[in-house]
């Protein structure tokens, strides 16, 4: 998500808010409030177009050669739920996280000195079952964790092991592209919390970040006037 980039995540942050808690309606460049309740569901295009490498997730399948060797190419393994692999000669391996390349380098290692010289393995993905959502901001574990099964806001941020001492439950924005366009909702936790709006789906290669009580002091006013009773969604490249 070339924004994302280009901006930084927290400056992305302190945009929205700062947009959010604006009282006039003048038009921001490359920033469009959008009319709707929630995030746009990205398509199965979008899910594949991703910029992102994809990362090896739990429950997935891969191909692994190795040159050379008859009894070690053209193995099918399959990740399991710890995001593991067992392969011949080398035992457990831990995959869930890293591109096809580094499963790769991950087991040349593995191999080299010990059971071949110069080893030279390929792994390829043969069956995607897990997708992985990026978790950032002010979680106790911020990193990239796969989605088996469905993902929910709440459940995504669970998943980084919760909130952090400094956590604002009021700024907490989700990035994802549709169509092309790049899109931000900002969301409350707290309101989703009290059944004021439900806890929104989390889809693959969206970005979550939870924004900090000090950057939350930027809108307190805003809050504090207007509580998020909706999520505010925004489109970020509007003018590309």
């Amino acid at each position: 998500m070339q924004i994302l980039k280009s901006l930084g995540i927290g400056l992305a942050l302190l945009v929205l808010s700062v947009h959010a808690s604006a009282a006039d309606d003048e038009p921001r460049a490359g920033l469009q409030m959008v009319s709707a309740d929630e995030l746009p569901a990205p398509s199965l295009a979008d899910l594949q177009a991703s910029e992102r490498p994809y990362r090896v997730g739990p429950f997935d399948k891969l191909t692994i050669d190795v040159f050379g060797s008859a009894e070690l190419s053209d193995k099918e393994v399959q990740v399991d739920a710890s995001g593991r692999i067992t392969f011949p000669l080398v035992g457990t391996v831990e995959v869930a996280g890293k591109t096809p390349g580094e499963v790769s380098v991950a087991l040349q290692d593995l191999f080299r000195g010990r059971f071949i010289k110069n080893p030279q393995v390929t792994v390829n993905l043969k069956e995607i079952v897990s997708q992985t959502v990026t978790i950032g901001g002010e979680v106790k574990k911020p990193g990239v964790y796969p989605i088996v099964g469905k993902m929910t806001l709440m459940t995504a941020i669970a998943s980084a092991e919760g909130w952090t001492d400094i956590s604002s439950r009021g700024s907490v924005a989700v990035f994802r592209t549709v169509g092309g366009k790049d899109y931000a909702a900002l969301y409350n936790v707290k309101a989703i919390q009290k059944g004021n709006y439900p806890d929104p789906e989390i889809y693959a290669s969206d970005v979550v970040m939870v924004g900090d009580s000090q950057g939350r002091k930027i809108w307190k006013d805003f809050l504090a006037a207007s509580p998020l009773l909706a999520p505010v969604i925004y489109l970020l490249n509007s003018n590309n």
